[in-house]
């Protein structure tokens, strides 16, 4: 994983490192594997995320085909214009 830093803008940097680690798992993969997890443990959670992710991919699907309604976008705050750099 490969993060640019902006004009030593380290925070800034930080920040989308950890936006990108939440996107992938990772924190949540760290918190799992922290302490021993049971076989019996391993397979009810691994069943239960693969039900999730069989129902999402369901949902989806009836979405495209306009079964149930799509959720509405959530509104985004404007941005202010990045300042010109002075040459």
């Amino acid at each position: 994983m490969q993060i640019l830093v902006r004009d030593n803008n380290v925070e800034q940097a930080l920040r989308v490192l950890k936006k990108k680690m939440q996107r992938e798992g990772i924190f949540r993969e760290m918190k799992r594997r922290s302490a021993y997890e049971k076989p019996s443990e391993k397979r009810v959670r691994e069943k239960a995320e693969a039900v999730r992710r069989a129902r999402k991919l369901a949902r989806k699907q009836a979405q495209r085909e306009g079964l149930i309604a799509a959720p509405k976008p959530k509104p985004r705050p404007a941005r202010a214009p990045r300042p010109a750099a002075a040459i």
